[in-house]
C-alpha cells in the first residue's frame, strides 16, 4: 500500500453486525497509538453509538500486533507545551469516560501488547478478553512519566497493590496474571479469540436494552457512594425498573413459560 493510501486509510474501522458494533484501531505500524487523530475519531463514533439503540454492544480491538501502545509519543514529543499536554490528557480522559457512560455494554478484545494509555484503555471498558500471548503495563515510568491517568482506571478494576506496582515498575505482566488480577475476564487461545467475545456479545444481545443500559448506568455511579448511600441508590434504581415494561414483559414470560419479547 502506498504512503497516501495508508494516510487515507480511517483510523479506526467500524463494522456492525446483528447487534454488534466492533470498533478497530487501525494504525497497526505505531501499534494502535492513541494519537490525537484517534481520541478524535474515536469520541465521534462513541457519541455516535450513544445514540444508536441498534447497537447492543461494542467489541474494541487493535489491527496488528498491539491492542494499543498508548499516546502517541513522537506526537507528544513534538508539542510539550503544557497547552498542547493539558488538552491531550485531558481529551484522552473524556474518551475514558465516555465509555463507561455509553449505555452500551463494552468489550475489549485483546490480541498482543496493551501498554501506557492502551492498559487504560483495557479498564476502562466494562469487560475483557484477552488472548494467551497478550500482555499488559503502565510503562510510563519507565520514560520518566508516571501514568496518572492511567492509574484512575486500574484503581478501579484491580486490586491496589498489584496496581501500584505496576505504576511503579513500568513492568509487564502476562494475561494470566492480568486475569487473575481482575484486568481481564477471560484468557483464550488467540485461535478461540474471536468465538470467545461472540459468544460473550451474544450472551448480552438478548437482553433488554433499557434495563442493560440502566444497570451499567447505575453500576457505575454507586461505585463512589458509602454503603448506605448505596443500597439507597440501588433501591431507587430497582424499583423504577421493576415498575417498568421489560420487568412485566418478564414477569409474564415467566408465568407463561415463554421466551420474553422485550418492548422496543
Amino acid at each position: 500500500m502506498s504512503a497516501s493510501a495508508m494516510q487515507n486509510e480511517p483510523v479506526i474501522l467500524r463494522d456492525d453486525q446483528d447487534g454488534v458494533t466492533y470498533l478497530t484501531l487501525n494504525r497497526p505500524k505505531a501499534f494502535n497509538a492513541l494519537s490525537r487523530a484517534v481520541l478524535t475519531e474515536m469520541e465521534r463514533l462513541l457519541d455516535e453509538i450513544s445514540l444508536d439503540r441498534s447497537t447492543r454492544v461494542v467489541v474494541l480491538s487493535g489491527h496488528g500486533a498491539a491492542f494499543s501502545a498508548g499516546h502517541d509519543m513522537k506526537e507528544m514529543a513534538a508539542d510539550r507545551t503544557e497547552t498542547a499536554l493539558t488538552e491531550l490528557f485531558t481529551h484522552c480522559s473524556r474518551v475514558m469516560v465516555k465509555l463507561t457512560r455509553l449505555p452500551q455494554p463494552v468489550i475489549a478484545r485483546i490480541d498482543g501488547i496493551a501498554a501506557a494509555a492502551g492498559c487504560q484503555l483495557v479498564a476502562a471498558c466494562d469487560m475483557a478478553v484477552a488472548s494467551d500471548r497478550s500482555r499488559f503495563a503502565t510503562s510510563g515510568i519507565k520514560y520518566g512519566l508516571f501514568c496518572a491517568t492511567p492509574a484512575v482506571a486500574l484503581r478501579r478494576v484491580m486490586p491496589q497493590k498489584a496496581a501500584l506496582e505496576m505504576l511503579f515498575t513500568g513492568d509487564f505482566i502476562d494475561a494470566d496474571e492480568a486475569l487473575r488480577l481482575g484486568l481481564v475476564n477471560r484468557v483464550v487461545p488467540s485461535a478461540d479469540l474471536d468465538h470467545v467475545v461472540t459468544d460473550l456479545a451474544a450472551r448480552i444481545l438478548d437482553k433488554p436494552y433499557d434495563v442493560v443500559a440502566l444497570g451499567k448506568r447505575a453500576f457505575y455511579e454507586s461505585a463512589g457512594m458509602n454503603l448506605e448511600d448505596s443500597y439507597r441508590h440501588a433501591t431507587e434504581v430497582i424499583v423504577q425498573n421493576a415498575l417498568g415494561a421489560d420487568f412485566a414483559e418478564g414477569v409474564a414470560a415467566f408465568a407463561e413459560k415463554r421466551r420474553p419479547h422485550w418492548p422496543a
